[in-house]
């Protein structure tokens, strides 16, 4: 498993059948700042939406999550699962945002 700030990934055993791919390999933006939690090179791999999870199919050798605030992480070839992290509060769990 890896964090890269807000975003957590570990490793999955396949895309579900029901998630909807996204045109986009931006796992989430920052509100504040507008920095993107990005896969690169484009082309390297799928994004694709079931629920809240999101499900990241790198195709190519090795993929890169970028962040402008954070270290890179390179992935290799395989399928990951990625999602948010919430928090806590007495009103409501909402998403953490960068």
């Amino acid at each position: 498993m890896w964090r890269h700030g807000d975003v957590f990934i570990e490793k999955a055993g396949s895309v579900p059948p029901s998630a909807a791919e996204l045109p986009h390999c931006i796992l989430a933006k920052g509100e504040l700042t507008g920095h993107a939690h990005r896969v690169e090179p484009r082309g390297a791999a799928t994004l694709y939406r079931s629920g809240d999870s999101l499900y990241l199919r790198v195709t190519a050798d090795r993929a890169t999550l970028m962040h402008e605030e954070h270290a890179p992480i390179n992935l290799d070839k395989g399928v990951y699962r990625a999602w948010i992290q919430r928090e806590y509060s007495p009103q409501e769990i909402r998403r953490v945002v960068d």
